[in-house]
C-alpha cells in the first residue's frame, strides 16, 4: 500500500509540473456543465479529465478497468467475461503494434488527459475501486478506446453470437439517432440549422457527457463525449458542428476455417497447414469477501483473426479496429477544423471506424458521409455471410480511402439528415446516391426506418422552415403512416375487433389511436405491450409470418396484462413508461423509432423505465455573423452524483421538451460562472 501510494505520489508530481494546474481552469455554470480553458489543448485535456472524474469518475474507472482486464477483481464472475473479450481481441497488442502511427501532437493531448485522471485519483485515493488500476498509462487509454470502438462497431455480440453458434444472427434494433441539416436558404430566419440528437444509453459507459474546451491554441468545442474521452465527439465550434448516427454497412467479417482432419489446430489456407496461434489469458476474479482467484483461458489466432469454437467448427473474425488505434485523433481534428475542407481532410484519416456524420456550418456548407474504414474485399465471394476461412482470396487487402464512401455535399434541395436509415436516403430524392455507383463488398444498405419515413412526411410540408418548424420536427412524437418494425405490426390496425371477443375493447383503442408517443396518450403503451409480448414469442412462432389468431392472442395478452397491473384498460403512456434517477420517477414518452425515440427496460409492476433515446440534444443556429446559437439540454444532468444538485437538475428541461441557452463566448461564461477553480 505504501508502495502503490508512493507510485501515485511521484506519478502525480510529475504529471502537475509538466501540465502546471494553476494554469487550467474549470468553469462551471448554473448548470454545472464544465468549461475547461487553459493555455494549452494538452491542458485543456488535463482539466477535462478531472472535471468529468468530479461528475462521474466511477464510469470512468470502469472503462479503464476494462480495458486493463481488471473488470473480474471489480465485479467477480459477471466482469470476468469482458476481460477474456479483452484479451481475444488482443486490445494490448493492437495498440503497441500501432501506437506509432499517432500523431505526436495528439500523444500530447493523451498524456495530459491521463495526467489529469492519476492526479484525481491520487487526489481521491478513497474513491478509487482497484488500487492496482492507478496509475494509468497512455496505453491503457488507448487500449479503452479500442475496446469501446469494438463494442460500438458489435464486438461484444459477435463474439457471444460465435461462442453460441449463431454465426448469421443479424441484430434487428430499434435504437438509433437523428442527425439533421438545414441550409441558410431553407429557413426563413437565413441561418442554418444543426441538430445533434444521438439516441445513446441514459447512464452508463456510453452515456453522454457534456463540456465545453477552449485553449489559447484555437480549440473552442462544446458538446458530448463519452466516459474516458479527451476530445468532443459530436458538438460545434464557433465555425462548424457535426451530429454521429450508427450507420450499417459491413463492420464485420466472419470467416470459417478448414481444419485437420487428423491434427489438432491445423488450419488449411490454399495448399498451406498452419498452426493456430494458442494463448492463455489470465483473469483475476474476486469470488468471496474480497478473495481473488486466478484463472486461465485458452485463446486462439489465424491469419484471419481471432478465433472462436463452438459446435459448429472454428471460426476467425476480423474487424477495421484491429488495424487502426488514431479515431480519437481524428475527433481531435475535427474538433479544431474551421471549415468543410479542413473538415473533410480530418475525415480523410479514415480512422474512425463507422458513424454517419451530418454536418453543417456558418458558412452554409452542408456535408453527409456514411463513415467508415472499409477493407477492400474479392467481388468474387458474398460478404454479406460467413466466409470461407481456407483461402488468403478472403483476406481483406488495405482499406477504402475516403474518396470511395458515399457522400454529399451542398444538395439543392438544402437539407440533410439522417435517422439510422441507408446511406441513400439521406435528402431529396433528386440529390441522393445511387447505390449502384458503389463497391457492393462495401455492405453498405438502402433501407429506411419509421424515423425517415416519419422525417420525409414532414419535410415534405416546408419550402421553407422557421426555428420552431425545425424544433417541432426535432421533438415529433409520431409514427409515419406505415410501420416498418422488425415485427410487422401493420396488420393490428386492420383486424376486426369483433374477432377479439373480449379483448375488443383493447384492440379499438390501439386503432383509434393517432400513433403519437406524447406522454399523455392512450395507445402507445398498448402497442409497446403488444409488441413485446410477439418478440417473446420469437423462439415459439414464425416472426415473418404471424398468423391472425396470433395477433389476436397477442391482443388478448395486453388486455389480460392492463387489469392486471393497472386496473383498467385506458393506460397513458406516462402511467406505463417512467424516467427513472435515484429514487425520483417521471411520466416518460416516446417509443421506439419515433424521431423522439424512447427504448425501455422492463422495471417491475408492468411499468416499464426509459433506458435509451433522447439523451442529450443539441439544437444550433448559425447566423452569418457571430457565434452560433447554442441551445443544448441533457437527460439527467452534468453529474452522476446523486448528492450533487446538478444530477438530476435537468429533467424538468428535458421533460418540458426545453433547452438551456449555452454560449462559446469564454468571457460570457466567466462573468456567469457559479464557480471557477484549478483541478488541483
Amino acid at each position: 500500500m505504501r508502495l502503490l501510494s508512493l507510485i501515485l505520489l511521484l506519478a502525480a508530481f510529475v504529471c502537475k509540473g509538466q501540465f502546471n494546474p494553476s494554469e487550467i481552469e474549470i468553469i462551471r455554470d448554473e448548470w454545472g456543465v464544465p468549461h475547461i480553458f487553459a493555455p494549452t489543448d494538452a491542458q485543456v485535456s488535463y482539466g477535462l479529465a478531472w472535471a468529468h472524474a468530479e461528475d462521474d469518475f466511477e464510469t470512468i474507472q470502469q472503462i479503464l478497468l476494462a480495458a486493463k482486464q481488471m473488470m473480474g477483481r471489480y465485479q467477480g464472475p459477471d466482469g470476468a467475461p469482458i476481460d477474456y473479450v479483452v484479451g481475444l481481441l488482443r486490445c494490448e497488442e493492437i495498440v503497441k503494434e500501432h501506437i506509432d502511427e499517432v500523431d505526436p501532437a495528439f500523444i500530447k493531448i493523451a498524456e495530459g488527459y491521463i495526467a489529469g485522471l492519476n492526479a484525481y485519483a491520487d487526489s481521491h485515493k478513497d474513491e478509487v475501486l482497484i488500487k492496482k488500476a492507478f496509475p494509468a498509462t497512455l496505453n491503457d487509454i488507448f487500449k479503452a478506446y479500442v475496446l469501446q470502438l469494438a463494442v460500438q462497431d458489435g464486438a461484444d455480440n459477435l463474439i457471444r453470437n460465435l461462442f453460441d453458434g449463431n454465426m448469421d444472427t443479424v441484430d434487428f434494433e430499434t435504437k438509433g439517432s437523428n442527425a439533421f441539416a438545414i441550409s441558410r436558404s431553407k429557413t426563413t430566419s437565413n441561418e442554418v440549422f444543426l441538430a445533434v440528437n444521438s439516441h445513446q444509453p441514459l447512464e452508463g459507459p456510453a452515456a453522454w457527457y457534456e463540456a465545453h474546451l477552449v485553449s489559447d491554441e484555437g480549440w473552442n468545442m462544446l458538446g458530448g463525449l463519452f466516459p474516458g474521452g479527451p476530445v468532443i465527439f459530436h458538438g460545434t465550434n464557433e465555425h462548424l458542428g457535426w451530429a454521429h448516427t450508427v450507420n450499417y454497412f459491413d463492420k464485420r467479417d466472419v470467416f470459417q476455417l478448414e481444419m485437420h482432419p487428423e491434427e489438432e489446430n491445423l488450419y488449411r489456407v490454399d495448399n498451406e497447414w498452419l498452426e493456430l496461434e494458442k494463448r492463455k489469458i489470465k483473469l483475476k476474479v474476486k469470488v468471496f469477501l474480497g478473495i481473488k482467484i486466478g484463472v486461465k483461458r485458452d485463446a486462439y489466432y489465424s491469419v484471419y483473426g481471432p478465433v472462436v469454437k463452438n459446435d459448429k467448427g472454428f471460426f476467425a473474425f476480423h474487424m477495421a479496429v484491429f488495424d487502426e488505434i488514431r479515431a480519437i485523433e481524428q475527433w481531435y481534428k475535427m474538433n479544431k477544423a474551421t471549415n468543410l475542407a479542413e473538415f473533410k481532410e480530418a475525415l480523410s484519416m479514415t480512422a474512425i471506424p463507422s458513424f454517419n456524420i451530418v454536418y453543417a456550418d456558418k458558412y452554409d456548407s452542408l456535408f453527409y458521409v456514411g463513415n467508415g474504414k472499409i477493407p477492400f474485399r474479392n467481388p468474387a465471394y458474398d460478404w454479406s455471410t460467413t466466409l470461407p476461412g481456407n483461402t488468403e482470396e478472403t483476406i481483406p487487402q488495405g482499406y477504402h480511402p475516403f474518396s470511395d464512401l458515399p457522400q454529399i455535399t451542398n444538395p439543392s434541395s438544402g437539407y440533410l439528415f439522417n435517422t439510422n436509415n441507408g446511406a441513400f436516403n439521406a435528402t431529396a430524392a433528386a440529390d441522393n446516391l445511387n447505390p449502384t455507383n458503389f463497391d457492393s463488398t462495401m455492405g453498405y444498405r438502402a433501407y429506411d426506418n419509421n424515423r425517415s419515413y416519419r422525417f420525409m412526411e414532414l419535410i415534405d410540408q416546408y419550402d421553407q422552415l422557421s426555428w420552431k418548424d425545425f424544433l417541432d420536427i426535432k421533438y415529433d412524437a409520431t409514427l409515419p403512416d406505415s410501420l416498418v418494425y422488425w415485427i410487422d405490426l401493420n396488420p393490428v390496425f386492420n383486424l376486426d375487433p369483433a374477432d377479439a371477443d373480449s379483448a375488443a375493447q383493447v384492440l379499438e383503442i390501439i386503432q383509434r389511436w393517432d400513433k403519437s408517443a406524447r406522454v399523455d396518450k392512450i395507445g402507445p403503451a398498448h402497442l409497446n405491450i403488444l409488441y413485446r409480448r410477439l418478440a417473446s414469442k420469437s423462439g415459439e412462432i414464425d416472426i415473418k409470418n404471424i398468423s391472425k389468431e396470433q395477433y389476436i392472442n397477442a391482443v388478448k395478452y395486453v388486455r389480460r396484462y392492463l387489469l392486471h397491473f393497472f386496473n383498467k384498460l385506458d393506460v397513458t403512456l406516462g402511467e406505463y413508461q417512467k424516467l427513472i434517477r435515484g429514487d425520483k420517477e417521471y411520466p416518460l414518452g416516446g417509443l421506439p423509432d419515433v424521431i423522439a425515440a424512447m427504448n425501455n427496460n422492463y422495471m417491475g409492476e408492468g411499468k416499464v423505465r426509459g433506458s435509451s433515446g433522447e439523451s442529450y440534444i443539441m439544437m444550433v443556429r448559425y447566423p452569418e455573423d457571430g457565434l452560433p446559437i447554442i441551445e443544448t439540454v441533457n437527460v439527467f444532468g452534468a453529474s452522476n452524483r446523486p448528492e450533487s444538485p446538478h444530477y438530476d437538475d435537468q429533467i424538468p428541461m428535458f421533460l418540458n421538451r426545453e433547452r438551456k441557452r449555452m454560449t462559446l463566448d469564454i468571457d460570457e461564461i466567466r462573468k456567469n460562472a457559479k464557480r471557477i477553480y484549478h483541478p488541483e
